[in-house]
This record gives structure tokens, sequence and C-alpha cells, in this order.
């Protein structure tokens, strides 16, 4: 396997010029790569640069962008829930640049895989795969309440911090803060009550990539438990993929290598449907 060829062009949205950035490879399938947050299209530690570079080699074009009023766009950058035009955008670009491309898989971090999932078009996507989708709202200062009910539970378990009780070492009103805290996530959030919508009308097959021990990814997969995605669950078009790491953009070696892997094996199965 060569080096991939690295190109960079500018396509329009809504009278706006977008920044993107294509790895080609000779293959008919392709990954549009969709930013989240207010993340430019390299990514955290360049991770969606290095991926693509990885991927390309493999033979997949793949083609990031910024989004409107991010990194080298154009325009204001009115968050995930208006990025539906950028999205449609950017598939048409990558259709247009790459002509043999035949199927294009989408990959979204964060509320990045939220706004996928809102916004795609499931006659011009094969398939999608969702990184720690945001469902959280209105979370104020404290992390989501399944990540709290997660750690508490974990140190409950714990024989030293139980001793801990004990001894007065650990701090009893801070400890029935934190549990009720942990309370919170007694039923699904709206945004979370959206994205089951929105998936169980997507015909394509998804697969989910959390970061075990990120709070994102708990917040997900604590809605995913509950009631309003056993539609979801049952369609069978659903696949979890677990990486054990706390890093929410799977910084350290052994993340990446889990992510390229998991998203590797959705293209090739895509390519080979």
């Amino acid at each position: 396997m060569g080096a991939s060829l690295r190109r960079h062009i500018h396509f329009s949205c809504q009278g706006q010029q977008l920044s993107a950035s294509i790895d080609d490879g000779r293959m008919n399938t392709g990954l549009l790569i969709v930013s989240g947050g207010n993340e430019v299209r390299s990514g955290a530690h360049r991770g969606m640069a290095k991926l693509a570079a990885r991927l390309a080699r493999d033979g997949f074009s793949v083609f990031r962008f910024d989004r409107r009023g991010i990194g080298d766009s154009e325009g204001e950058n009115g968050g995930f829930l208006s990025s539906g035009p950028d999205i449609a955008a950017a598939a048409a670009a990558f259709r247009k640049a790459c002509p043999e491309l035949e199927r294009i898989v989408a990959f979204g971090n964060c509320d990045a895989a939220t706004a996928l999932t809102f916004f795609h078009d499931p006659d011009d996507i094969a398939a999608l795969l969702l990184a720690n989708p945001w469902v959280i709202e209105n979370a104020g200062d404290l992390p989501p309440s399944a990540a709290i009910r997660q750690r508490y539970w974990s140190r409950l378990r714990s024989p030293r911090k139980i001793w801990g009780l004990f001894t007065g070492r650990v701090d009893l009103g801070k400890l029935c803060h934190g549990l009720v805290a942990a309370r919170g996530g007694g039923k699904e959030s709206g945004l979370a009550r959206q994205l089951a919508r929105a998936l169980y009308d997507t015909p394509r097959p998804i697969s989910f990539i959390l970061a075990e021990h990120d709070n994102t990814a708990m917040a997900f997969q604590d809605a995913w438990n509950r009631p309003a995605f056993d539609d979801v669950r049952d369609t069978g078009r659903v696949r979890l993929v677990k990486i054990p790491t706390a890093s929410h953009s799977f910084a350290r070696t052994e993340d990446a290598e889990a992510l390229y892997r998991a998203v590797r094996n959705m293209l090739h199965h895509v390519a080979m449907g």
C-alpha cells in the first residue's frame, strides 16, 4: 500500500464557501466524516486526518470538511442542529469530487453523530457510524447522571472507600450530594427520544462506537437501555462497538487503533454488500 493522495477543495453551502480535505482511494465506497462540536476537520490531536490517511491507504476515499463558521469555512456557526444543509452539501461535493463512488458511509462523533442521524439522506448514505452520540440536555455544571451513577457505584464497591466512610476519610456530605445527583437520569431526554425516532426511521445499517468510560457515551448507553429505544434495538440493523477508554476522541494509540478497525469493518461490509 503506497502513500495516499490528499487534496483540498472548496464547495458551496447556502451561498457560503466551505473547506474540505479529500484523501483519495481507489474503491467505490468512501467515508464522509462530520466533525463534532466546534472541532475542525483534522479532529482532536489530528485524529481524523490520521484516520483518513490510513483508510485511504486501504483503498477508501475519505472526505472531511469544516461546517459553516468553523475552521476555514465561511458563514456563522449555528451549532449541530443547523448542520443539515452542510451535511447534504458535503455529500454532494464528495460525489462530485470522486465520481467513482457508488456508496458513502458517514461517520460522526458526539453531536455530529446526532446531527448525522437527524439530517442524513438515506437514499445517499449507505450506512452510519455514530460515535458517542450526544443526548444530554440541561446538564449544567454536573456530569450526566449516568456517569455519576457509574462512578459512585464503583466507589461503593471498593472496600477501601467503604472503610473511608467509617474512618472519616470520605466526606459523607459530598457522597450524599453525589447520590442525589445520580438519581437525575430517571427518563430519557427529549433529545434522546428524537434520536430514537430518527434511528428507527433509518433503513441503513448503524454501528455505535462508544468510549465506555466517556461521560457522553455513558449518557447515551443509559438512554439506549430505556424504553424509547426498544423498537430500534429490535430492528436488527444496529451494532454496538465498545472501546474501553475514557477518551472522547479516541486519542490513545490503542483507542485510535480500535476506532480504525470499527470504521474499516463497516466500510468493508458496505463495499462487499
